[in-house]
C-alpha cells in the first residue's frame, strides 16, 4: 500500500470526516456478510484488510500530527527547521511560527512574499510536512534544493524525507501489503467473477 489515502479513495488535504465516510463506506461494500458462500469472500477479505491498514495508519498519523510517509516513526515536531536563514528576520519569524504549530499564520505570511527564492520554498515544504501533506512538501523542498544546492539544512531534509518514504514503502509490503497492483487485481477479479456470475443469471457480488 504505498499510499492509504488513494486506498480509501480520498484525497490526502480530506477532511477528518470525509477520511471516516470513506471508510464507512469501503467496509460496507467489502463486509464479510456480502460475501457468504461465495467464492470471492476470500479476496474481499483481502481488500478489507488493506481498507482497515489504511484507516488505521491515517487515524494513527495524521491526526495526531505526523506525516504519512512516515510509517509513524517520525512525528511532525522532528520535521522543525533551524531558524537560521542568514539573519532575514521575515523569514525567522516564519521559522519560528512554523516551529511553534502557528500554521495558519505563518501560511499567510508566506502567501504576502512575492519574491519566491530558495528559503521561501523550503519554509512552504516543512509548513506542508507538519500537515501531512507529503507530495507538496516534497514539491517545494526538493525546489529550495535545486536552488540553493549548497544548503545542507535543504538536502538533509530531503533525504529524510526519502529514507522516511523507503521505510514506509518497506514495512507496507513486509506486512503483506503488495501495492496498488493487487489492489487492482483484487478488484479486477471481483467485477470479472460478478460480470460472469450475471451473464448466467446469478449475482455475485450483491451491492454492484
Amino acid at each position: 500500500m504505498e499510499n492509504p489515502y488513494k486506498t480509501l479513495g480520498v484525497k490526502e488535504n480530506a477532511s477528518e470526516e470525509e477520511i471516516k465516510k470513506a471508510y464507512r463506506d469501503m467496509v460496507k461494500k467489502y463486509h464479510p456478510d456480502q460475501y457468504r458462500n461465495n467464492p470471492l469472500s476470500k479476496l474481499a477479505e483481502e481488500r478489507l484488510a488493506e481498507i482497515n491498514e489504511a484507516y488505521d495508519y491515517i487515524t494513527k498519523n495524521r491526526f495526531s500530527g505526523r506525516s504519512w510517509n512516515t510509517g509513524g516513526q517520525t512525528n511532525s515536531r522532528n520535521w522543525n527547521t533551524s531558524g537560521d536563514f542568514g539573519g532575514d528576520p521575515e523569514f525567522s519569524n516564519i521559522s519560528s511560527n512554523i516551529n511553534s504549530g502557528n500554521l495558519d499564520y505563518a501560511e499567510t505570511l508566506l502567501n504576502r512574499i512575492s519574491n519566491r527564492n530558495a528559503k521561501w520554498y523550503y519554509l512552504m515544504g516543512v509548513l506542508n510536512l507538519k500537515r501531512g501533506r507529503y507530495d507538496v512538501a516534497y514539491s517545494h523542498i526538493e525546489n529550495a534544493v535545486n536552488m540553493d544546492p549548497g544548503n545542507d539544512e535543504y538536502r538533509n531534509t530531503l533525504n529524510r524525507m526519502n529514507m522516511s518514504n523507503s521505510t514506509y514503502r518497506n514495512n507496507a509490503y513486509n506486512s503483506g501489503y503488495g501495492g496498488d497492483a493487487n489492489l487492482c487485481n483484487t478488484c479486477s477479479c471481483l467485477c470479472c467473477a460478478d460480470s460472469c456470475c450475471e451473464c448466467m443469471g446469478g449475482d455475485c457480488i450483491p451491492c454492484c
